[in-house]
C-alpha cells in the first residue's frame, strides 16, 4: 500500500523533518510553453510589447522559488543556497529549466517545479497580446511537461 507522507487520520499535515540530518540537495524540473513562431522571434529579437520576456520570467521563477512554502501548503520553509534558471528554445516553444540547491533536512523538487510553473506562466502573461486570435483565444499556446528532471542529495 502506498503511504502519503502530508496525510495522518485522514488530515492533511506537515511532516515533522526535524530529526532528519542537514543535506545537501539538489533538484532539477523543466518545462514547455508553446507559442507561435511570430511569438517566438519577437521573444528571440527582443520586440515583444511588455519588455525582456526571459529576464522577467528568470525573476518570477526566482521569487517562485523562494515562495513556494506560500503557495503549496504543505512544504516546508528552506534556507535556499541558490536558484538558476535557464531558458533554451525548441522547435515552437521555450523551454524553461530551474535548478534549485538547499542544505537541510527536505528536498527542493517542489520548489523547482514551482520556478518552472511560474517561469512558463509568466512568459504566456508577457506574450498574451501576440497569441490571441481574433475571437480572443490561444489556439496555439500551451504549457505542457513540466517534471522533475533530477534530485540529488547528499554531495552535490
Amino acid at each position: 500500500m502506498v503511504e502519503f507522507t502530508h496525510i495522518a487520520d485522514d488530515r492533511a499535515r506537515m511532516v515533522d523533518v526535524s530529526a532528519k540530518p542537514d543535506v545537501v540537495r539538489e533538484a532539477v524540473a523543466a518545462g514547455r510553453i508553446y507559442l507561435r513562431p511570430e511569438t517566438l522571434e519577437a521573444i528571440r529579437s527582443g520586440t515583444t510589447i511588455k519588455g525582456n520576456v526571459l529576464a522577467t520570467a528568470r525573476v518570477a521563477a526566482t521569487l517562485a522559488v523562494k515562495d513556494t512554502p506560500r503557495i503549496i501548503p504543505m512544504c516546508h520553509p528552506l534556507a535556499l543556497g541558490g536558484v538558476e534558471v535557464e531558458f533554451d528554445e525548441a522547435e515552437g516553444a521555450i523551454e524553461a529549466v530551474v535548478r534549485v540547491r538547499s542544505y537541510g533536512k527536505t528536498g527542493v523538487e517542489m520548489e523547482a517545479l514551482t520556478g518552472v510553473s511560474a517561469a512558463l506562466l509568466t512568459v504566456w502573461d508577457m506574450v498574451k497580446s501576440a497569441e490571441k486570435d481574433a475571437d480572443g483565444q490561444y489556439p496555439h499556446t500551451r504549457i505542457e511537461g513540466i517534471r522533475v528532471i533530477e534530485k540529488r542529495k547528499g554531495a552535490v
